[in-house]
């Protein structure tokens, strides 16, 4: 029994308004959450400097205390699957976001390194069903023509959050202290798990505040006059379509099916290698600067933010021309960005010292990566029917998880034994494992209703 106390259809249909367009309100809110979770993930990599002076940590402990996360948060991707797939999104959803604050507020009271990776353990089990959460509520309120440009702008909240992490912390730090930083990044989880409960429902059937016109584009793709239960044909783009290895498939129904796609677990597989070079340099580029580069504080927080600022672009971009140029084919910007990675990685061999070369640098980087970042999160969209689609993501999502644990541990060994230069060619080379996995998988193309039922 789903815990989404809604309306009946019938009353549903008698509150809602005449015309439209709250889905788009609900991609502001799943942004709005990301963006606070991924603040409360990423503040570890600008504090990290000051913990490891006052509890005397090595560069592999650093390193452990970013994985802890990823580990925590990679265990609860598939068993929220699927208690969202059982009870819905709306209950599970707001309790994991009210975890993951005072997960956040635990970590200002630590007092010892086990009790710092305690919390950021927990703070990964907390965190991890949000991922999954916003994916499926994607999935459910948007017409397949905008997934990859919504996906994209909830992905871009990720991305935001590190942009504004490093200034903000280094303010914090300056007038209060490093603990205080995840005091003050605990209170917003606990506002928009009440606007969440508030606002959304796991469908759009029963949302008061979705008009039959607005219902009618998410189910079918297309306005009301022109309503049916075909999708948008893909346009027709033959050579495009050899080289991506496009094939009609059918609709991944059952859980046998998912489990035995290689091209999903082909795509958590390149999701691991992408998820792990954004993390590195999450957790890693802000001790680079203050130890490699020797910037001061404040200097340190501008460059640190530029390859997310790159990073928010890229997603956007990158989601609207899979959707809009692309026809919502997937792979082109996944094997764009992943060639892309591999040049600039190796490119920060030889950063420059300036802080606003090093700035322009780094938001290149962060455009490039993620152009085709978010497409490896709507991939399986095209792939999966609607009711297996949690299960899906929930695989790619925690072979992302489990790169995000396994990059940032692997720089910091490579660190105590090695410099920096091991460490972009380390990166590039994972950006090359990327590359080689994806040209393995197949593009699926939309079908009409029309279409007879293809071979697989």
């Amino acid at each position: 029994m789903r815990a989404d106390f809604a309306l009946d259809p019938p009353a549903a249909a008698a509150a809602r308004p005449a015309k439209s367009g709250f889905r788009w309100v609900v991609l502001t809110l799943c942004f709005l959450i990301y963006l606070i979770a991924g603040a409360d993930r990423a503040n570890i990599g600008v504090v990290a400097p000051y913990i490891k002076k006052e509890f005397e940590l090595s560069n592999t402990d650093i390193g452990a205390l970013a994985s802890l996360f990823y580990i925590g948060y990679a265990i609860v991707q598939v068993p929220f699957s699927l208690i969202y797939q059982r009870f819905g999104v709306r209950w599970p959803f707001s309790l994991a976001m009210i975890a993951t604050s005072i997960a956040t507020f635990f970590m200002g009271f630590a007092g010892s390194a086990l009790q710092l990776k305690i919390g950021r353990a927990a703070l990964g089990v907390a965190e991890g069903p949000i991922n999954i959460g916003i994916l499926t509520i994607i999935n459910r309120w948007f017409p397949t023509q905008e997934k990859g440009t919504a996906t994209g702008v909830f992905m871009a909240s990720i991305k935001a959050a590190p942009a504004l992490v490093p200034p903000l912390c280094a303010l914090i730090i300056y007038h209060f202290g490093w603990r205080e930083v995840f005091f003050i990044f605990a209170v917003p989880g606990f506002v928009l798990a009440a606007a969440w409960l508030l606002l959304v429902r796991d469908t759009p059937q029963n949302s008061r505040f979705v008009s039959e016109i607005e219902r009618t584009l998410i189910e079918t793709g297309r306005g009301a006059a022109a309503a049916g239960n075909s999708v948008p044909v893909q346009r027709e783009m033959p050579v495009l379509d050899r080289l991506i290895r496009a094939r009609t498939c059918a609709p991944l129904s059952t859980t046998r099916e998912v489990l035995r796609s290689w091209d999903i677990w082909a795509c958590a597989i390149g999701y691991f290698f992408m998820v792990g070079i954004a993390y590195a340099i999450m957790t890693w580029v802000p001790t680079y600067l203050v130890t490699v580069k020797k910037y001061p504080l404040f200097a340190m927080g501008f460059v640190a933010s530029t390859p997310w600022i790159g990073a928010i672009i890229g997603n956007v971009l990158g989601g609207l021309i899979s959707d809009k140029l692309l026809g919502g084919r997937r792979k082109p910007m996944m094997l764009l960005t992943s060639a892309a990675t591999i040049v600039t990685m190796y490119g920060l061999i030889y950063a420059p010292a300036d802080p606003w070369l090093l700035a322009l640098l780094f938001s290149a980087t962060g455009l490039l990566l993620n152009l085709g970042y978010s497409t490896f999160l709507v991939y399986p969209m095209g792939l999966t029917a609607k009711e297996k689609t949690p299960l899906a993501a929930a695989i790619v999502n925690t072979g992302g998880s489990l790169g995000g644990a396994f990059a940032p541990f692997v720089v910091g060994m490579v660190l105590d034994w090695a410099d920096w230069d091991a460490v972009f060619l380390f990166l590039a080379s994972t950006s090359l494992l990327t590359f080689l996995t994806v040209v393995s998988m197949r593009e699926p193309i939309l079908r009409t209703a029309a279409a007879e039922t293809p071979r697989r």
